[in-house]
């Protein structure tokens, strides 16, 4: 399935790059407060992702990456949450998913649920990589792959989703 889209790519020197960024951020920062009203919910749900595979994928790299690296910093420091020992993991895939899913909204043009799968499958395959390389501990690097399948369904399905409802915008 996918649906044609406006897609961007905003510059570093446009000021909707910062506002737009500025927005995905803010949900970034919301979503995440609601998943943890579930125990375990941030494990589950991987909340701090979503919005910036939206960001990424509809408005490019730059507000892909400016979202990947502020909304986790913004969290930690407002809520503790990530913990300052994850962040660098955290921050890590984040950036990893904003340039995944901006190659994939370039490479395929549309809104696609297979190039929402493979940004996904990027930053989590990759990403493992990186953290398990940086924890030097395997459970931890598969955590996402054994806890966080509903939040990777609720990105591919809800970010195909969202993204279809913002494809006029």
């Amino acid at each position: 399935m996918s649906t044609t889209a406006r897609l961007y790519t905003l510059n570093l020197a446009n000021t909707k790059t910062y506002l737009f960024a500025a927005i995905f951020i803010a949900g970034n920062l919301l979503l995440p407060q609601l998943a943890h009203l579930v125990p375990q919910g941030g494990f589950i749900f991987l909340p701090i992702y979503f919005f910036t595979l939206i960001a990424a994928y509809k408005y490019g790299i730059h507000v892909g990456l400016i979202t990947a690296i502020l909304s986790p910093l913004a969290n930690s420091l407002l809520f503790g949450m990530p913990p300052v020992a994850v962040l660098p993991a955290i921050i890590i895939k984040s950036a990893i998913l904003a340039v995944a899913a901006s190659m994939a909204a370039k490479h395929f043009g549309k809104v696609s649920l297979v190039g929402i799968l493979l940004a996904i499958l990027a930053y989590q395959m990759i990403g493992t990589g990186v953290e398990w390389a940086i924890t030097q501990n395997f459970a931890v690097a598969v955590q996402d792959f054994r806890l966080g399948l509903p939040g990777m369904i609720i990105q591919l399905l809800g970010g195909y989703f969202v993204l279809r409802a913002l494809a006029k915008v």
